[in-house]
């Protein structure tokens, strides 16, 4: 009885719903280029789509608390702008040392735009809007008035990502390392449940002695230190330094947790579900070029699909949810 509530609960869960829609799409997209399912496709995959699976697990920690942040981006420019400077003029040679010099700026930005929101009160999409104009600024005059780094400015530190560890590319191990970690903080640490807690009722949770503002200049130092990385992430991958880079992108980002089924009022989502977002949106990105449509279309058709696949994700839900209800012993 045990293993079939077990079996109920597994199948009747979002995540699961996800799950069977990726799949689907994986069978689709098979069916009409069976190249899609080679190791190196599904790798180049995952490489090219790093940077907006890396920075959904910080966008759900921020969604969690009932926020927003389209600076993300910005942050982004701003400490891949940096880096990539660094390493073209010399100051730096290291890649580590360059990773470290990312996440730092990021975890700055981040700092900036968690102390406007948790002290000052300041609604998120206000604050982060004005912080996305000023960390775009900062990258702009970092770079010179627009000089970028090429792939020779670069040295070694554009081999990260061409780099591989036990057959599998360097920065697909470090979207691994970030959800493993993850789904372990969020699952198994109290502060994990407080970021839940937060996010389902503020008042109820400062009542109950958590410090409301410091969890949420938490999280938005966590979405800036994962912004520093996808920053870093994106000039390894892409071997190129520019001050506009990834404009827009911030869009993807919060698709891929809405996707995921991450709440926008707070308080309910998941790492699995940000995980299975994020790739249903890599697929989607992937499988457009591979049918041949073209790039003028491209977004237009990802847009629709992104609203299909919410929409019959709830739809879904909403079904599994009455089913349990019914089963419900009174």
């Amino acid at each position: 009885m045990k293993q079939k509530s077990t079996l109920k609960k597994i199948t009747g869960s979002r995540e699961f719903l996800l799950a069977v829609i990726l799949i689907l799409l994986f069978a689709i997209v098979t069916a009409i280029s069976p190249s899609f399912l080679k190791p190196k496709s599904l790798m180049d995959m995952l490489k090219n789509n790093a940077v907006t699976m890396v920075m959904a697990l910080g966008m759900l920690c921020v969604m969690l608390v009932g926020g927003i942040d389209i600076s993300i981006m910005s942050t982004l420019a701003l400490s891949g702008m940096s880096i990539g400077m660094l390493l073209k003029y010399g100051h730096i040679t290291s890649t580590i040392l360059a990773f470290v010099i990312a996440l730092a700026i990021g975890l700055a930005c981040g700092f900036l735009v968690g102390l406007v929101i948790s002290r000052a009160s300041v609604p998120p999409i206000i604050a982060t809007m004005g912080f996305m104009y000023v960390f775009r600024a900062l990258g702009y005059l970092v770079s010179n008035n627009g000089e970028w780094a090429g792939a020779a400015a670069l040295g070694s530190f554009k081999n990260f990502a061409t780099s591989s560890v036990l057959g599998i590319n360097a920065v697909v191990w470090v979207i691994i390392l970030c959800y493993v970690v993850f789904f372990f903080f969020m699952k198994w640490t109290r502060t994990g449940r407080k970021i839940y807690a937060v996010g389902s009722n503020p008042s109820a949770a400062e009542v109950s002695g958590i410090n409301v503002k410091n969890i949420k200049l938490m999280v938005y130092m966590i979405m800036g230190v994962l912004a520093g990385l996808g920053g870093a992430l994106q000039v390894s991958v892409y071997a190129s330094a520019m001050p506009d880079m990834q404009q827009g992108g911030e869009m993807d980002v919060i698709a891929a947790c809405v996707i995921g089924g991450v709440s926008m009022s707070g308080g309910r989502g998941t790492v699995l579900g940000a995980l299975l977002g994020s790739l249903i949106l890599a697929t989607i990105a992937k499988a457009l070029p591979l049918v041949g449509i073209g790039a003028l279309w491209q977004n237009t058709i990802k847009g629709v699909l992104i609203l299909v696949v919410v929409m019959v994700n709830v739809i879904l839900q909403r079904i599994a949810d009455r089913n349990a209800l019914k089963g419900r012993e009174m």
